[in-house]
C-alpha cells in the first residue's frame, strides 16, 4: 500500500500511456482486420474505410464500451492471492498492457492479423503464473480461449463458404447475372440488416442495455433485428434501383455491374461491424487500465469497477489513431494476400463472420473476432478452389496465432520483473 501511496501519480501516468499504446495496437491490427475485406474487395477505398472505422469504432468504444467491468479481464486471475499486495496487480496489469502493445506493434509491422484478446490474455496469464502463482490463474478459462483458435475460423469458414456458394448458384452462374442480382439481392440485404443488428445488440449495445437496466432476450433482439433488416432492405433497394447495367464495363468483366450491387451491401456491413468491434474490443485496452485506476484510487482490489468515461475516450482515440497511422499493413493481408476478393466475395466473408458472432453469442461458444474474419475469407477462397488461396500467407498467419499467447506471456513476465525491480528496492 505504501508503494501505491508514494508512486500513485506515476503509476497512473504509466497506465494511461501503456493503455493508449495497447489501444493503438488494436487499431493498427484488429480494426484493420474488420475493414480489410471491404478494402480488399474494392467496395471501399482505404481512405473511406479509415473514415468509416474512425467514426463507428470510436462511437462503439465511447458510447457502448462502458459496461461495469470486471477488473481482471475475462476472470483469468484469482484476486484473493494478491489481496494483501495490490501493488503486484498494478505492476502486472502495467506489464500486460505494455507487452500486448509491443506484440501488436511487431505483428502489425509484419502484417500479421493476430487476436488482441489472445494477446492481452497471454500477457495476464504470463505475469500471474510467474510473478504471483500458477494457482492464481483460472486455467479452465484459458482452455476455453485456446479452443476458440479452432472454433472461430472453422465456423466462420463454413458459413462463408455456404454463403458464397449460394451467391454462385443464385446469381453468378447464370447467363444474365445482373437480372438475377436484382431479383435476389434484396434477400441478402435483409440478411445483412438482420445479422448486423444482431451483432450490434449482442456484442455492442449489450453494455448500454446493462447500464440502463434493460434486459433483452435473444428472441427480442431477433425481433428488433428483423425490423432493422426490413429497413436496410428498403434503403438498399432504393440504391439498387439507381444502379444500371453497364454493357461497356460488362464486356470486359461480365460481373462488373453485379459487383457494383454487392459493393452497396458492404458499406452497411463495414459500418455495423466497426461499431460492434469498437464496443467489444476496446475492453482489451481499457479493462486492465480500469483495474489499475480502481486500485490506485481505493488502495484495494475491487471485484468490479465502474468504467470512467475518460478511459473510454482514451481507448477510442488510441484505436482510431492506430488504424489511421498503421492499419494499412494488416488490411493488405486480409484483403489482398489470402485470396483475391471482389465485393460479392467480401460480402460473403463479412456476412459469414457476422453470422458466426451471432451464433456464438447465442450458444456461448468462445470466438475470436480476428480468427473469425480470417476463417471467413478462407471459406470464400475454398469456394473457388484450393488454388485460389495463398497457402504460404495462410501458414504464416496460423504460426502468428500460435505464437501470440506465449509471446504476450513472455514479454509480460520480463516487463513485470522490470517494473517490480524499479518500484520495490
Amino acid at each position: 500500500m505504501t508503494i501505491i501511496a508514494e508512486h500513485g501519480y506515476l503509476l497512473l501516468s504509466l497506465a494511461c500511456v501503456f493503455g493508449f499504446f495497447m489501444a493503438w495496437g488494436i487499431g493498427a491490427n484488429d480494426v484493420a482486420n474488420a475493414m480489410g475485406t471491404s478494402v480488399g474487395s474494392r467496395a471501399l477505398t482505404v481512405k473511406q474505410a479509415i473514415m468509416i472505422a474512425m467514426l463507428f469504432e470510436f462511437l462503439g468504444a465511447y458510447l457502448a464500451g462502458g459496461e461495469v467491468t470486471a477488473t481482471i479481464r475475462k476472470g483469468i486471475i484469482d484476486t484473493a492471492s494478491v489481496a494483501d499486495q495490490p501493488e503486484l496487480l498494478v505492476f502486472g496489469m502495467l506489464a500486460a498492457l505494455l507487452a500486448a502493445g509491443t506484440w501488436l506493434l511487431i505483428a502489425s509491422i509484419k502484417g500479421w492479423p493476430v487476436s488482441t484478446t489472445h494477446t492481452i490474455v497471454g500477457a495476464i496469464v504470463g505475469f500471474a503464473a510467474v510473478g504471483i502463482s500458477v494457482d492464481a490463474v483460472h486455467w479452465p478459462k484459458v482452455g476455453k480461449i485456446v479452443a476458440s483458435w479452432v472454433v472461430s475460423p472453422v465456423l466462420a469458414g463454413v458459413m462463408s463458404y455456404a454463403l458464397f456458394k449460394s451467391v454462385q448458384s443464385l446469381i453468378l452462374n447464370h447467363s444474365d447475372p445482373f437480372a438475377r442480382a436484382k431479383r435476389f439481392i434484396p434477400f441478402y440485404m435483409f440478411a445483412v440488416g438482420f445479422l448486423m443488428a444482431m451483432v450490434t445488440m449482442l456484442k455492442g449495445l449489450k453494455h448500454v442495455f446493462k447500464d440502463e437496466g434493460v434486459s433483452m432476450s435473444f428472441g427480442e433482439c431477433a425481433l428488433y433485428a428483423a425490423g432493422a433488416g426490413l429497413i436496410v432492405t428498403l434503403i438498399g433497394s432504393y440504391f439498387l434501383s439507381r444502379i444500371k447495367e453497364d454493357p461497356e464495363r460488362d464486356a470486359n468483366d461480365r460481373f462488373a455491374s453485379v459487383e457494383r450491387v454487392f459493393a452497396v451491401l458492404m458499406v452497411f456491413t463495414a459500418c455495423s461491424m466497426a461499431f460492434a468491434h469498437g464496443s467489444n474490443d476496446v475492453a482489451n485496452a481499457v479493462g486492465p487500465l480500469a483495474a489499475i485506476v480502481g486500485i490506485i484510487n481505493s488502495g484495494t482490489i475491487a471485484a468490479k469497477s465502474v468504467m470512467p468515461s475518460w478511459i473510454l475516450l482514451l481507448g477510442g482515440a488510441g484505436i482510431i489513431l492506430g488504424l489511421a497511422t498503421y492499419g494499412f499493413k494488416v488490411m493488405a493481408t486480409i484483403g489482398q494476400k489470402i485470396t483475391v476478393l471482389t465485393p460479392s466475395r467480401g460480402f460473403a466473408a463479412e456476412l459469414g463472420a457476422s453470422a458466426t458472432v451471432v451464433f456464438a453469442s447465442a450458444t456461448g461458444l468462445p470466438i475470436s473476432t480476428t480468427h473469425t474474419l480470417v476463417g471467413a475469407v478462407l471459406g470464400v477462397g475454398f469456394a473457388r478452389g484450393i488454388a485460389a488461396i495463398n497457402l504460404r500467407v495462410v501458414g504464416t498467419i496460423f504460426m502468428s496465432w500460435l505464437v501470440t499467447l506465449p509471446a504476450g506471456a513472455g514479454l509480460s513476465i520480463v516487463f513485470f520483473f522490470i517494473l517490480k525491480g524499479i518500484f520495490i528496492s
